[in-house]
């Protein structure tokens, strides 16, 4: 299956190349797949005949509420932004909300991305999955790795309706945030995919050896509880800041999103195969919201020069 590997495409920087220079440094670096958080159309565009995979975002709250509250909006929102593309870019899922906060989401995500299927099924575009990016946040337990459940219960019903359509989940991933927020349980190492740490999971009896295997498989395990065995799980974001905060360093940034990539050819321990992941981001973005790690997420400059080497495997 080609684009195991893709890079989420930010673009909150007033120093970015071009999106046809963004395209092409894609593609010189062999990155296979992109994700980008709304349609923005001379993105879409420069995609064409690209042949890279992309998760295309609807927007934010407000976009996945407007497309909950009628058909007719998401009948619109496919007819804009999804048919013009369908046939020269490789649209592989539609991320209806990305970390849609509990509160909004529990009303919103599942008629949105009803809506939003019923749209693409209606135009003929049936092949491109309709799923929901999520955070660590939506799971209960995490560790062990056996004991991972959905906190809330309109988690199992978007379970339970991928599932029906064969669209996976979309997961946002970062070993870095629960070092950071507990380095004194969680080894540098073990969150970084370097050797020197073996965690059982006395739950399930398999052994991990790197914490983005035991966050996924966490997943995998809500998941099974809600009822939803044969949903699978794309990585939708993971990464590492270079600079800015605790832990935050090149060194570490390039040992985790090179040990991701190297990594995601294997699986889990308790899903073994191939595992679609999105490294966040291309780049560094100056205009970032929040804390000063965020905006040293990049693998790259916005000069295009590389922040530290990183290899995608053929």
């Amino acid at each position: 299956m080609g684009g195991v590997h893709g890079v989420c495409y930010g673009m909150l920087g007033d120093n970015l190349p071009s999106r046809a220079d963004v395209v092409q440094l894609y593609k010189s670096n062999n990155i296979q797949a992109m994700r980008i958080y709304s349609p923005d159309h001379a993105a879409l565009d420069a995609l064409r005949g690209s042949a890279i995979a992309l998760i295309l975002d609807v927007g934010g709250v407000d976009d996945v509420r407007s497309l909950a509250s009628s058909a007719s909006a998401a009948a619109a929102w496919v007819q804009a932004n999804v048919q013009p593309y369908g046939r020269d870019v490789i649209i592989r899922y539609i991320a209806v909300g990305n970390e849609v906060p509990p509160a909004d989401a529990a009303g919103i995500l599942l008629p949105a991305m009803r809506n939003v299927r019923d749209a693409l099924v209606s135009a003929g575009l049936d092949g491109i999955k309709v799923s929901t990016a999520v955070r660590m946040d939506v799971f209960a337990n995490t560790f062990p790795p056996s004991s991972g459940a959905f906190a809330q219960g309109y988690m199992a019903d978007v379970a339970r309706y991928l599932a029906s359509t064969g669209g996976p989940l979309l997961a946002n991933v970062y070993p870095y945030f629960a070092y950071r927020d507990n380095p004194r349980d969680i080894s540098l190492n073990y969150a970084t995919f370097r050797p020197g740490t073996t965690v059982r999971d006395a739950g399930n009896g398999l052994t991990y050896t790197n914490l983005f295997d035991a966050m996924v498989d966490a997943i995998y395990a809500a998941l099974e509880k809600a009822g939803a065995p044969s949903v699978g799980v794309v990585v939708s974001e993971t990464g590492w800041p270079s600079a800015g905060g605790f832990g935050a360093s090149v060194e570490n940034a390039r040992a985790h999103n090179q040990g991701v990539i190297d990594h995601v050819r294997r699986g889990t321990p308790k899903r073994p195969g191939v595992l679609e992941t999105y490294v966040f981001a291309m780049f560094n973005e100056n205009r970032k919201p929040g804390e000063e790690i965020e905006r040293h997420f990049g693998l790259f400059n916005p000069d295009k020069s590389p922040v530290y080497s990183i290899t995608f495997p053929n």
